[in-house]
């Protein structure tokens, strides 16, 4: 950095003098490690909202929010109800992260535990 410095120092005396008539560009070297790289996340993984199993609400009711909030058919939604209420959480979508967050506050409205995450298979 303090290479560049000088150089530019330099290039705006020679200028000043009216030794310089034109501007050349100036090679910069990019000391970026491959840690550096890999620690930005990959934007084409999706994302995924996930529903928690909880005590208060009814498998009814989590059949009924799966089938009005995401349209799925009754089977569809009975079985992700029931990964829920077996396993303790079910992935019910996946898509952008932008998505996931608006899937995961309307559980909430609805009042069901919800939470995102990235889908690393």
């Amino acid at each position: 950095m303090l290479l560049l410095f000088r150089q530019c120092d330099d290039f705006w005396r020679a200028w000043q003098h009216g030794h310089v008539t034109s501007a050349a560009p100036i090679e910069i070297e990019r000391t970026e490690s491959a840690e550096e790289v890999s620690a930005v996340p990959e934007p084409d993984v999706p994302w995924v909202t996930i529903v928690h199993n909880d005590p208060v609400n009814l498998m009814s009711y989590v059949t009924y929010v799966f089938q009005t909030y995401f349209g799925y058919p009754k089977d569809k939604a009975t079985k992700l109800m029931l990964d829920v209420h077996h396993k303790g959480r079910a992935v019910v979508s996946s898509g952008s992260r932008e998505e996931m967050e608006r899937d995961v506050q309307a559980m909430h409205g609805y009042g069901l535990w919800a939470t995102l995450q990235q889908d690393r298979k």
